[in-house]
Formats: C-alpha cells, structure tokens, sequence
C-alpha cells in the first residue's frame, strides 16, 4: 500500500504540473455564479465543471483535480464519468473530505475544521467511486490574541487523524494548515505563525504514524496581510516561504502545492515562479490553485455554451503559466502569449 501512495504521491507533482482545484461547495460555487449571473442548479454546476475538465491538453499542465462529492459522482455532457474522463486526460481524481471549517469551542473569532466523523466509511467509498487522493483544509486566523495555542493544536490534531485515515483507506491525503491572509498583520507575523503551525502539523502527523512519502503538504505563502500598510514583493515572499517550510517540512514529504488564498491570478504565478528560482529546495514546489486557476475561465465562461471554447483557452493559459512557474521558468512577459480561442 505505501508504495502506491508514493508513486500516487510524486505524480501529483511531477515536473511542470499542479493540482486544480475544483472542490468548491455548492454555497462557494454559488457565489462564483452570482458573479457571472449564472443560477446555481446542479446541471449548471455540472455544465462548469465538464467545461474546465473537457480543456484540450489539460494533462500536460495539470496532475489531479480535487473534486467535491457532488461532482464525483457527475458526468460529461457525453455520459462519460467525471472520473473515467480525467483518468483518460491522466489527471488523477481526488476528493474534498472535510465537513468545513466551524467555530472553536471557547476560542471567540478561532476555527476549526470538522469531517471526522465516519471519515473512515466515506473514504472507503470514494477509493470505490475511483478517487486517489483527498484534501482537508484547516483554517488559521492572525488577530489579537490569535492564533491560541488551542486553535494551532486542534487543528493539526485533526489534519493528522484525517491523514492517517486516508492513508489507511488508500488515499493521499493532502494536507492543508492555510493561515489566512485577511487582516492588517505584517509579513514577520504571518512568518511567524506559519512556522508554528507547520511545526505543529508535523509533530501530529509523527504521532498518528502518517508515512510523509505518500502525503503532499498544500500549505499559504507567507505574506503581508491584505490590509498590511507593508505590501511585501515577489522576491521577499519567496525567500521567507521557503525559509519557513526548510525549518519546518521534512524531505520525505512528497511534495509541496501551494494555495493561491486570495492572491491575484498573476501574482500567485509570479510567487511560485521566485520560489522555484531559488536553490535547494528538497521537495518539488507547485501549486493547487482555486480561483487563480479558474477565475479568468469563469468570467469568460458566463453559462453559455457558445463561450466554452474562450473559457477553456482561459483555463490552457493559467496551467502553462503556473507549470513554468513550478519549473522557474515563468516571466510576466509571458502573459501576453495568450492562445487564441
């Protein structure tokens, strides 16, 4: 079983490819199709979804998509399966596990994230329904007085048992500790306690007997607060996200994806692309990108059909810009070579 994970593992960051990911709840896509004035049914979710999955090429670009349990179970327009589609375009299916993030008893303001229950039933069933590899998201706020010790804890408590219980079950589990950037913190602090968290984390997956071979860490770039007077540049994050995951990420882990987490499309690229340009990075460093992947597909998307082809060189674009990002190749000049619809 642990040499499966691994080699499942190293081909979700094999060189020059990322994860999408698609795992949006229905409220979450909900409020993307409130954007774009699109009515969020579930064949209009259905139809989203094909669109960005059908995408010629998708493979060379992309290694998995997360997908949330509705879509798992959907079909292309053709009858095809989600999954069988995505095996066929050799991008592997993974899942969105966790019930989302809930308020933490006697921790006003703090977070944590809940699914555990029946866990591992449902991981058993998604292996069945074809899926690879799974995603929990914990969810770290900087304030006054936050994180608490208690918020950094349960969450990585909780990170860990999830993992273990893929991995028993079969799955890669990715592991997401994301301290969010809303907030007037500055770079220093943000570094600081994405360093706690991370050394937390580890130290729970240690105890749950986690193998870091068959895992990959999905972790925030450490950067200003989005109200920080001090907006900190590419190269400057670069240098103090890589700094903080070689002291605290150990060279097992298969590999590491980064979350965009509100960034811009461009400049979650351009992060990835100054990270990749330094040396001596243990682990593969590449991204899982939301809205930084999807967002200029969206807006072109707008529900209609006669918009597919727009929206799929949209999304084409965004992968061969990040998959030369995570090889350190990627300039912002780049950005103007968009592939005609």
């Amino acid at each position: 079983m642990s040499n499966t994970l691994n080699s499942i593992a190293r081909a979700m960051v094999a060189p020059g490819r990322g994860i999408l990911a698609a795992d949006e709840s229905t409220g979450t896509i909900g409020k993307r199709f409130d954007s774009i004035k699109v009515e969020n049914t579930e064949e209009n979710r259905r139809a989203y979804r094909d669109m960005l999955f059908t995408t010629k090429g998708i493979g060379d670009t992309i290694s998995g998509v997360i997908l949330y349990d509705e879509t798992l179970r959907q079909k292309s327009a053709d009858g095809t399966s989600f999954v069988d589609l995505l095996n066929k375009n050799g991008v592997l299916p993974g899942i969105k596990v966790d019930t989302g993030a809930k308020d933490l008893a006697l921790c006003p303001g703090e977070l944590v994230t809940e699914g555990l229950d029946n866990l591992p039933k449902r991981c058993a069933e998604y292996v069945k329904l074809g899926a690879k590899f799974a995603k929990w998201r914990a969810v770290i706020t900087i304030g006054a007085d936050m994180p608490s010790t208690t918020c950094i804890a349960a969450n990585a408590h909780a990170l860990a048992r999830y993992a273990a219980i893929c991995q028993e079950a079969g799955l890669v589990p990715i592991v997401e500790p994301e301290v969010l950037m809303d907030g007037d913190h500055t770079i220093e602090r943000c570094e600081q306690v994405t360093e706690w968290t991370l050394n937390a984390v580890y130290e729970a997956l240690y105890i749950n007997r986690v193998s870091l071979e068959g895992s990959v860490l999905k972790p925030s770039m450490v950067i200003s607060g989005k109200s920080c007077s001090r907006q900190a540049g590419v190269q400057e994050v670069a240098e103090r996200t890589v700094r903080i995951l070689k002291r605290t990420v150990p060279a097992a882990v298969a590999g590491i994806v980064f979350l965009s987490g509100g960034q811009s499309d461009e400049l979650a690229t351009a992060h990835l692309d100054a990270m990749n340009k330094l040396s001596g990075n243990p682990w593969p460093l590449s991204f899982s990108y939301g809205r930084a992947l999807q967002q200029p597909s969206i807006k072109a998307w707008r529900g209609s059909a006669a918009n597919v082809a727009a929206a799929q060189a949209a999304l084409a674009h965004r992968g061969r810009m990040n998959s030369l990002a995570a090889l350190g190749r990627y300039s912002s000049s780049m950005e103007n070579q968009k592939q005609a619809a």
